[in-house]
């Protein structure tokens, strides 16, 4: 809600129509009275009124601002009343007993906190009339000059004094009107200010001659003015009447002194935007804030007697412009800190944005000139070492024996080196695109078409092998390794490869694994004639010995004979059990007759017995009959793998499965004992490892070997079933030499 200001009405009537106009004030104080009750309801707020000495030149903004500086330190609300009394008729005592009476009825009933006092005729009124108006209300005064508080002292008033630059304004005519040979002072009588600048002029009576135009704006006035001599400069200090509405006003006085002199005064409203050159200024934001905060102080508790009235001397010179330049005074005479007003921008000024934004553009310009050039100067000379090292790779890729190959992001074949070429032969229409396929065999384009486009989408290095058409026909197995090449932007350009001819390391190994594979079929051969002889020949005939010596220890009367018998037969019966052992480590006959599923229970169990530890087999979905190779193949790697746990696994317990999957078979030998670093091993003592991948190699299986030293061991062989199935025969590769 906004606070309520309420003044006292009035408008152009002449003192002779005093009575009228006391009566027209009484009744609208009264109705100002009853609109005021409303505001006064909250009983913790404060309220302060403000005596402001002129209606017309009552700056409401500055009022406001007072409110806001006062507000901002009162944690309390604060309501605010504004009244303005007829300062130009306080010479009657009649009308200030009047206007006295009028004021205790209008705020009779509103308990005052504070009165704000502007100017010095507002300031004698309050102080003379405080007890009957407002008893015991502190007073702030504001807007009052120095010289006109100076020995003046009431009780319960504080508040804010500023200085009234007039001698400031003086020197400052002079100075910028070197040439002045005197100065007229225009005022309305000769009270404190005309003091004030006749008291400054006595002290340039050596330079500038006074003259002293004193009355009301009038006619008169104007034409004492016109006739004012050459080299003269005018101090004005006429304010406007309250109380009449002349023929002839203040403005029209200064506007035609501004034409024919140079006029200045200690009060922007006399002098700035109404032809003045200006002035020396107090600081009105400075005296606001001030006023508010003594304001608060008081509002707040704090006794007006404590708080010293603040004098504020800072004056800052103001000029207009258009008179600098109409009375031809240069900007360099002002003194420091002057503010010139109405100033046309410069060019800067005016056009700072546009002529900043030129700058920018042409610098931008500029900057991309000297880039463009450099750029051109670096993409010349990388042209030049891009040009150096494609002659570099080109001599490299030629001579090298590789075959060197190289392909873009779609994977068409953008460049091939001369013994590429010359391996192909020098069709020309087999070198790039699509066409170099029909070299490949066709039983391997497919892989290596699939192998390329996979590597295309992943852009991942890959290598393969396949058989390439040698020149004669022939064709050599190739082992070819590609990397990704890259842009200069970081983007994907395709692949680069280098091809080898690994025809014979494919022969050798192939010639390798065969000898192997006869090796131990030798191996297993031998094996299994040992055990049928052990079996067939030497078991039989140490049973049948076993069996007479039983019947002649029966038939024998002799007690002492019957021990030695007896101790024959026994040793002959463990001697046919450990043949029999021997000749299942050889060759176990259940393999042949009853399968690898059988055999390996069988083993299982015999190592049980013979080493007292707990081993348990299963079986899953293996199918009725194997291959020979693939059975002898499974159970070698349990019979080895069984050993090496029992032997080294330090534990007692042991499982072994063999299932069949969709696609393989796999053997499973797992203990949970003492671990190896499983490629130590390899390095030291893993021929029973070698062996096993070598027995696996030979059907295309696979063995890996989970161990870690203290989490026990896992091995897995797995046999695919298409070689399980009877395709165990190895790819030949003689043909390609």
């Amino acid at each position: 809600m906004q606070n309520p200001k309420v003044a006292v009405p009035r408008g152009g009537y002449s003192w002779l129509q005093t009575r009228k106009g006391v009566w027209l004030a009484f009744v609208g104080s009264l109705l100002c009275t009853l609109a005021n009750l409303s505001a006064t309801a909250q009983s913790n707020a404060k309220n302060v009124l403000v005596l402001y000495s002129y209606f017309n030149r009552g700056p409401s903004a500055w009022l406001d601002s007072i409110e806001s500086t006062t507000r901002a330190h009162v944690p309390e609300t604060v309501n605010f009343y504004v009244s303005y009394p007829e300062t130009e008729l306080f010479d009657d005592q009649a009308y200030q007993e009047s206007q006295a009476e009028t004021l205790r009825r209008e705020y009779e009933r509103v308990k005052l906190d504070l009165v704000i006092v502007v100017s010095d005729p507002a300031l004698q009124f309050a102080a003379k009339y405080r007890d009957k108006i407002f008893p015991g209300v502190p007073l702030v005064v504001t807007g009052i000059s120095s010289e006109e508080l100076a020995g003046r002292k009431w009780p319960g008033v504080t508040g804010v004094a500023s200085h009234i630059g007039i001698e400031e304004t003086i020197d400052l005519a002079i100075h910028l009107n070197p040439d002045t040979k005197t100065v007229a002072v225009i005022s309305n009588d000769t009270g404190m200010d005309w003091a004030i600048a006749h008291s400054e002029l006595l002290r340039h009576r050596d330079k500038v001659g006074e003259i002293d135009i004193i009355g009301p704006p009038d006619g008169q006035m104007l034409r004492r003015v016109a006739a004012l001599p050459p080299h003269t400069v005018a101090l004005f200090q006429v304010f406007r009447s309250e109380s009449t509405q002349p023929a002839v006003g203040v403005y029209d006085v200064l506007d035609a002194t501004a034409r024919s002199l140079p006029t200045y005064s200690a009060w922007p409203s006399l002098a700035l935007n109404h032809g003045g050159v200006g002035g020396a200024y107090r600081d009105l934001v400075k005296e606001i804030q001030s006023t508010g905060e003594i304001a608060a102080r008081v509002l707040s508790g704090e006794q007006p007697d404590n708080i010293p009235v603040v004098n504020l001397s800072y004056l800052q010179v103001k000029v207009d412009w258009r008179e600098l330049q109409r009375w031809h005074i240069p900007v360099s005479a002002l003194p420091a800190g002057s503010m010139i007003l109405d100033r046309p921008p410069t060019l800067w000024e005016r056009d700072r944005k546009y002529i900043i934004i030129a700058l920018v553009v042409i610098a931008a310009q500029m900057l991309l000139i000297i880039g463009l050039l450099w750029q051109r100067a670096r993409k010349r000379k990388a042209e030049a070492v891009l040009r150096e090292s494609e002659e570099r790779f080109r001599v490299m890729a030629d001579t090298t024996p590789s075959l060197i190959w190289m392909c873009d992001a779609r994977g068409k074949i953008t460049y091939l080196n001369e013994r590429r070429i010359a391996f192909t032969g020098p069709d020309p229409d087999a070198r790039y695109g699509e066409i170099w396929i029909a070299h490949v065999h066709p039983d391997d384009v497919k892989n290596m078409l699939d192998t390329l486009y996979k590597a295309l989408e992943t852009q991942q290095a890959f290598s393969q092998e396949y058989r390439l058409r040698r020149s004669d026909g022939v064709y050599r197995w190739m082992l070819d390794v590609a990397s990704p090449r890259v842009n200069g932007d970081g983007s994907f350009a395709g692949f680069i490869g280098s091809a080898i001819d690994v025809t014979d390391q494919k022969v050798a190994q192939q010639a390798l694994e065969k000898v192997s594979g006869q090796l131990i079929e030798a191996q297993e051969k031998e094996r299994r004639r040992i055990a049928r002889d052990l079996h067939d020949d030497i078991c039989q005939r140490l049973a049948l010995l076993s069996m007479e010596l039983e019947q002649a220890n029966r038939d024998s009367m002799s007690s002492s004979s019957h021990g030695s018998l007896e101790e024959i037969r026994k040793h002959c019966s463990d001697i046919a059990t450990h043949v029999h052992l021997l000749s299942h480590q050889l060759h176990s006959s259940k393999l042949d007759y009853l399968g690898v599923v059988a055999a390996i229970r069988a083993l299982c169990k015999e190592s049980s017995e013979q080493h007292h530890v707990s081993i348990v087999f299963s079986d899953k979905d293996v199918p009725a009959r194997l291959p020979n190779d693939i059975s002898l193949c499974l159970f070698r790697v349990a019979q080895e793998a069984v050993h090496n746990a029992v032997k080294y696994s330090g534990t007692a317990e042991f499982s072994v499965e063999i299932r069949g999957l969709e696609n393989e078979i796999q053997l499973v030998v797992q203990d949970a004992g003492a671990g190896f670093d499983v490629e130590e091993t390899k390095k030291t003592s893993g021929l029973g490892l070698v062996s096993m991948q070598e027995r696996l190699h030979l059907v295309h299986g696979r063995l890996t070997v989970e161990s870690r030293p203290g989490k026990g061991t896992k091995i897995l062989a797995a046999v695919p079933l298409s070689v399980a199935g009877g395709d165990s025969e190895a790819p030949n590769l003689t043909q390609v030499a």
